[in-house]
C-alpha cells in the first residue's frame, strides 16, 4: 500500500474515532454553543432596538441589526468549537491514547488530521445550528447571489480549518483538559473584541486598534460583505492572509510538537 492510501486509511479510521467521541459526549458542544446562541438572542431582544437605533442614526430597526450581528456571531460559534477540540487533543494526550498510537503501525500525521477535519465537520454543523436560530428569529441574505453565498460557505471553512489547526497546538502543549480549555479562551475573546456588535468607527479611537488589527475583525466585514451583498473592500484579502498566516503557523506548531516524543 502506498504512503498516500495509507495516509487516507488511517486519517478516516481517526475521523470516525473522533465524530463517535463527539457523539457519545455532545455535552462539549452544545455548552459552548450556548454563547454565541445566548447572545444572539440577548443582543437581539433586549438591546436590539437601542444597538440599531445607535448604528442607523437614529431610527431602531431590530432586523438591520439581526443582518448586522449574524455574521460576527456565526465566526464566534466556530471559535467557540475549537475550544472543544482543544480539550479533545489534550485528553487524548494525558490518558496515554496518543503513546499507544506511536506504537502501532499507522501514518503519524493521521491522528492529528483525524482531528482536525472531525473539528471542521463539527464547526460547519455548529455555524449551520446557530444560523438556523437567525433565520428562525427575522435573519434574511436576500441580496446574495449564489456565488456570495459559496464563498461565504468556504470562509467559514477556510477560517474553522485555520483555528482548529491553532487548537490542536494549544492541547498538544497543554497539561491537562482545564488549562487546554483556558489556553483556547482567545477563539471566544477576540470576538467580543471585534467589529460583531458594533461597527469599527462607532469605538473609542484607543479601541479600535485593538478590534480592528486581529484576524476576526476582517473575516467578519468580509462574511458581512458576502452575506448582505454589500462590498468588502481590502477586508477579503486580509481574511484569506490572517486564515493561511493561522492555519499555517498552527499546522507547523503542532507537527512539530507532535514529532516529538514524550520523555
Amino acid at each position: 500500500m502506498s504512503n498516500l492510501a495509507l495516509a487516507v486509511r488511517d486519517s478516516s479510521t481517526m475521523l470516525r474515532r473522533n465524530l463517535l467521541h463527539a457523539r457519545r459526549y455532545p455535552s462539549l458542544t452544545l455548552n459552548l454553543l450556548l454563547t454565541p446562541i445566548m447572545l444572539l438572542l440577548l443582543f437581539v431582544y433586549i438591546f436590539g432596538d437601542t444597538m440599531s437605533a445607535g448604528i442607523g442614526g437614529g431610527d431602531a430597526d431590530r432586523s438591520a441589526y439581526i443582518a448586522f450581528l449574524v455574521p460576527g456571531l456565526l465566526l464566534m460559534t466556530i471559535g467557540s468549537t475549537t475550544i472543544g477540540t482543544a480539550v479533545s487533543v489534550s485528553n487524548d494526550m494525558t490518558e496515554g491514547i496518543m503513546a499507544r498510537f506511536r506504537s502501532m503501525a499507522i501514518h503519524r500525521g493521521s491522528v492529528l488530521i483525524g482531528h482536525v477535519v472531525g473539528s471542521v465537520l463539527r464547526a460547519v454543523m455548529s455555524v449551520v445550528l446557530v444560523g438556523a436560530v437567525a433565520v428562525a428569529i427575522g435573519f434574511r441574505s436576500t441580496d446574495a447571489t449564489p456565488l456570495e453565498w459559496l464563498a461565504a460557505f468556504g470562509l467559514l471553512v477556510l477560517f474553522a480549518t485555520a483555528l482548529t489547526w491553532v487548537a490542536v497546538g494549544m492541547g498538544l502543549v497543554s497539561p491537562n483538559a482545564e488549562a487546554a480549555g483556558n489556553n483556547a479562551m482567545p477563539m471566544i475573546l477576540l470576538p467580543l473584541l471585534s467589529s460583531t456588535f458594533v461597527p469599527l468607527d462607532a469605538m473609542p479611537g484607543w479601541f479600535r486598534p485593538i478590534a480592528e488589527y486581529q484576524p476576526f475583525t476582517p473575516a467578519i466585514e468580509t462574511l458581512r460583505g458576502l452575506l448582505l451583498g454589500t462590498g468588502i473592500g481590502n477586508d477579503g484579502w486580509l481574511a484569506l492572509a490572517w486564515c493561511a498566516a493561522l492555519a499555517t503557523l498552527g499546522y507547523l506548531w503542532s507537527t512539530a510538537k507532535f514529532a516529538r516524543d514524550p520523555k
